[in-house]
């Protein structure tokens, strides 16, 4: 028989590195989940991507237990990271913090693409490259 759902929390931790302290403390408290528990399994999980924001959907049975599934660093993380900067463009469309190229977007788009709404590459680098526009980054065919 299935476990009864009762709800689902997403949350946003910087990889290897979750704790009790807010966000992840109070969120989880508050529905009666062992926030150690947690914390111990999403850190061994994501030990790889230590100190990236990695986003994780957690889900909350009726009987206190929980399973979560990590997602990948959002986009303008991984684009910022390609690209070496610290943030991107204040007035994107005025201003440009720099270029990407399309085999920079390539292998952004194949390390996302399980998280995307996408059927194939192309299409998936389409969606990385209006996420570098909109950071005030210039795409370079």
């Amino acid at each position: 028989m299935a476990k009864e759902v009762t709800g689902y929390l997403k949350l946003q931790i910087k990889g290897g590195q979750a704790n009790p302290a807010p966000p992840v403390g109070p969120a989880l408290g508050q529905r009666g989940i062992n926030i150690m528990e947690f914390c111990k399994a999403f850190n061994e999980k994501t030990k790889d991507q230590m100190g990236k924001p990695v986003p994780v959907v957690i889900t909350i049975y009726k009987d206190k237990k929980f399973d979560f599934i990590v997602k990948t660093p959002p986009a303008s993380h991984l684009i910022k990271e390609a690209l070496k900067l610290k943030s991107g463009s204040k007035e994107p469309g005025r201003n440009s913090v720099g270029t990407i190229t399309k085999e920079q977007l390539k292998k952004i788009a194949q390390a996302k693409q399980k998280d995307l709404n996408a059927f194939d590459i192309d299409e998936a680098v389409k969606i990385i490259a209006g996420s570098a526009r909109s950071m005030g980054i210039q795409v370079k065919d």
